[in-house]
């Protein structure tokens, strides 16, 4: 009677513990299981480009918005081709660099060092993990632009991948700080704008076929999502 009293009692308790801790972080599991399944999302298309067989569409959908008998000249009149080239600045290394060198000032000098570590580490690690990701495939660029062969390899879209880092993770950041629901939507809604203008803007340049920045949207938002689920349980341990 006794063994099996304690063993009863044991099972109930480590059930209530994790029942507690599903209820506590239910957010956080939810943000790593959406992660997880971008990763998987990443790995399925990694896996068609590397097989060709996301070729055909890629170039059908690059076509669309180039000029016919024209393919190095992108459609539309000069004043919408000057504002997707300053949309796809949003993403450049300068523009990210001096955006999160910003908030990682400010969030030092409001004594939270804990969370500018966290941002940068998430943008920083992010580009290291792009970087890598565009040696080992080491796909072409698309070749609908006169300077597609100065730029670095093709997949994931670096600009998509980073751009989906750094303003998902402010978002995510934003909102937390923010009390009121429509606030919160307000920047997610925004980050997410963002995030997709810059993806968008690669593929009407030419410089990224649609899959570049499918992968990149995908593994960029599973790695916010990493870095919003951690700074989570940080800031439940009072760390962040």
């Amino acid at each position: 009677m006794l063994p099996g009293f304690f063993k009863q009692h044991f099972s109930s308790s480590r059930l209530k513990r994790l029942r507690d801790f599903v209820f506590a972080e239910q957010a956080v599991l939810i943000a790593i299981g959406i992660a997880a399944a971008l990763v998987f999302a990443f790995l399925e298309v990694a896996d068609e480009v590397s097989d060709g067989e996301t070729h055909e569409i890629d170039i059908a959908i690059l076509e669309i918005f180039r000029v016919p008998g024209d393919p190095n000249q992108m459609i539309g009149s000069f004043q919408f081709q000057e504002a997707v080239r300053d949309i796809t600045a949003l993403g450049s290394f300068s523009v990210l660099t001096i955006v999160v060198s910003s908030v990682v000032i400010y969030l030092l000098l409001t004594r939270r060092a804990a969370a500018a570590v966290l941002v940068a580490g998430a943008v920083i690690s992010g580009a290291l993990l792009s970087d890598l990701l565009k040696e080992f495939f080491d796909r072409p660029r698309p070749e609908f632009s006169a300077v597609a062969g100065e730029l670095s390899a093709s997949f994931p879209s670096g600009h998509s991948m980073i751009s989906a880092v750094t303003y998902l993770t402010l978002g995510a950041l934003l909102a937390r700080l923010s009390e009121r629901w429509r606030e919160k939507i307000f920047f997610y809604g925004v980050a997410i704008v963002l995030t997709i203008l810059v993806g968008t803007s690669r593929v009407l340049l030419g410089v990224h076929y649609p899959s570049d920045v499918v992968a990149g949207w995908a593994l960029g938002a599973a790695w916010a999502l990493a870095a919003t689920a951690l700074a989570s349980l940080l800031r439940r341990r009072g760390v962040v």
